[in-house]
């Protein structure tokens, strides 16, 4: 049975209205990662089709986003952990499973919707900063980057696969 998209099947219950759309948006990425990447040949992952991102970047990143979102919104500063991941986004590395990177992915995603069920409408507006340059945002901000990033990336990753399974069949 096909479902409609996420931000057609209504509310998300214990998630403000205001979050709905970044919620759905989340969700929607979740699935069409699990979707797109179905039988997708671990020998493909680090692939760079006409140079540009792998898929093994493209899962790394839309997670490592979402979760440097969720600490700007908490008001806090970026872990050396969080660095090391964020310099090691798309590196080689052959002990990277496709299964992991979307199990992180999955995982990151309920960590972002029990965020959302915790915020309180009052500090929507609340500012927050960006970076070590404290570029200006706010938490509302923030959920909806992290929303529609992972929305773009995933458009992205099923260009990407799309190439890679049919150049793999040549």
């Amino acid at each position: 049975m096909n479902k409609p998209e996420y931000w057609l099947r209504g509310p998300i219950p214990n998630i403000s209205p205001f979050l709905q759309p970044a919620a759905h948006a989340l969700l929607q990425s979740r699935a069409e990662i699990k979707k797109y990447t179905k039988d997708f040949s671990e020998d493909l992952l680090w692939e760079k089709p006409a140079g540009r991102a792998s898929v093994a970047f493209h899962l790394q990143h839309i997670t490592g986003v979402l979760d440097r979102m969720l600490t700007y919104a908490k008001k806090k500063s970026l872990t050396e952990q969080q660095f090391k991941y964020l310099r090691n986004e798309g590196v080689y590395n052959e002990e990277v499973k496709i299964a992991d990177l979307i199990n992180a992915f999955i995982e990151k995603v309920d960590d972002a919707l029990q965020m959302f069920e915790n915020t309180s409408e009052v500090i929507l507006t609340e500012k927050r900063t960006v970076g070590r340059k404290k570029l200006p945002s706010s938490v509302i901000g923030l959920y909806f980057h992290a929303a529609e990033h992972s929305q773009r990336h995933v458009g992205q990753l099923l260009v990407t696969v799309s190439v890679l399974k049919r150049g793999s069949k040549s």
